[in-house]
């Protein structure tokens, strides 16, 4: 299945790579810039941008900010979250606070679930 694309939301994503979290540039720049598989960041799914994907393992890795943990975000996150299933997709979700107090656990999380959904001829 072709995952859709919202192309009206392009200037938004170029927008926000060159405007990451201080905790997207750190998990970006350390683990995912150099992972042996392709991994976006900033990717345009349907009509949301998602933090990092990775379509080799159909996973969506998202980093969360305080504004996640109120009501209308925890609202917003489950229907993106839903509609991100519905392709077929995985999310993984962590707070800013995880990448800060527990990096090395995120990255082996995220390291784990994608050598588990991808095909292993895409591992280096």
């Amino acid at each position: 299945m072709a995952i859709p694309k919202d192309n009206s939301k392009l200037e938004k994503a170029k927008s926000l790579r060159r405007e990451m979290t201080e905790q997207e540039r750190r998990l970006w720049y350390t683990f995912l810039r150099t992972y042996p598989v392709k991994i976006y960041k900033q990717r345009i799914i349907g009509g949301y941008i998602v933090d990092f994907y990775c379509a080799s393992a159909k996973l969506v890795i998202e980093l969360d900010g305080s504004q996640h943990y109120e009501d209308k975000g925890m609202d917003y996150d489950r229907k993106r979250t839903e509609y991100l299933n519905s392709l077929g997709l995985e999310v993984l979700r962590f707070s800013n606070a995880d990448v800060n107090e527990r990096f090395k656990s995120v990255c082996e999380m995220i390291d784990n679930r994608i050598k588990e959904r991808s095909p292993l001829s895409q591992l280096r």
